[in-house]
């Protein structure tokens, strides 16, 4: 699978190491030691995937992250020095698909590269959009509306509502859905499940601490339910 990518890394020495397993995989890579041109490139030109590290001159990598989020739906695999499992965390709060904790091997990294190439390039599957109440999921087109208005995911959001759209009212474990999201990978947590949940729930439910669609059966995980009754659903 070749890919274009843009690798965000300010120091030449490891920049030059990932470029180099990243093109024996058949990619093509741009290198980008500074924040805000890795902004601009990636808004001119984006990329299948932008490999990015936290700490960057110009603009560092969890604000490149936040603006791009809101602008794209580029994936993301952050590559951090921070090692606490809130700064992780907050990658992912902020929009990041996945991260990998320096210092890593070069064999990690590459296969959290296939992985997340993998996910994006996969072929949608036969059959029409998703729906659940006034929720759609349209894999083909990778888009969620509610109530025909279109709502904005991650690949990562985007790929936990798939699942639990295609089997509506069925409960899910943190563990089920992170097999779904990253496969085992010792890590990531189970509290991404959490953030990720938190931020769905503020694009599609009415009332995100009061949530009606996408719901916590405490003590086991969470499940999709068709929501408010009476809503009206439309196609987007």
């Amino acid at each position: 699978m070749c890919a274009d990518i843009v690798l965000a890394e300010d120091d030449p020495k490891q920049a030059e190491l990932v470029r180099r397993y990243l093109e024996r995989e058949r990619h093509s890579v741009v290198v980008v030691p500074d924040g805000r041109d890795t902004l601009d490139l990636v808004r001119r030109r984006p990329p299948d995937l932008l490999v990015l590290d936290v700490m960057l001159p110009g603009m560092d990598g969890l604000e490149v992250c936040r603006i791009l989020r809101a602008e794209s739906d580029v994936p993301v695999l952050m590559l951090t020095a921070r090692s606490t499992e809130d700064d992780l965390l907050r990658g992912l709060d902020l929009g990041a698909d996945d991260y990998i904790t320096k210092p890593y091997s070069p064999r990690e990294l590459m296969a959290r590269v296939r992985t997340l190439l993998r996910r994006t390039k996969s072929a949608a599957p036969a059959g029409g959009p998703l729906r659940v109440g006034a929720l759609t999921v349209d894999v083909g087109r990778h888009e969620v509306a509610v109530s025909g208005t279109l709502v904005e995911t991650t690949p990562g959001e985007f790929r936990l509502l798939e699942v639990m759209a295609a089997h509506p009212d069925q409960v899910f474990t943190r563990g089920q859905l992170l097999e779904h999201l990253h496969g085992f990978d010792r890590y990531i947590t189970q509290r991404a499940i959490d953030v990720h949940v938190m931020n769905l729930r503020k694009k599609i439910e009415p009332a995100p601490r009061k949530p009606q669609r996408l719901l916590t059966v405490y003590g086991v995980g969470y499940k999709l339910t068709a929501g408010p009754a009476g809503e009206e659903t439309r196609a987007p």
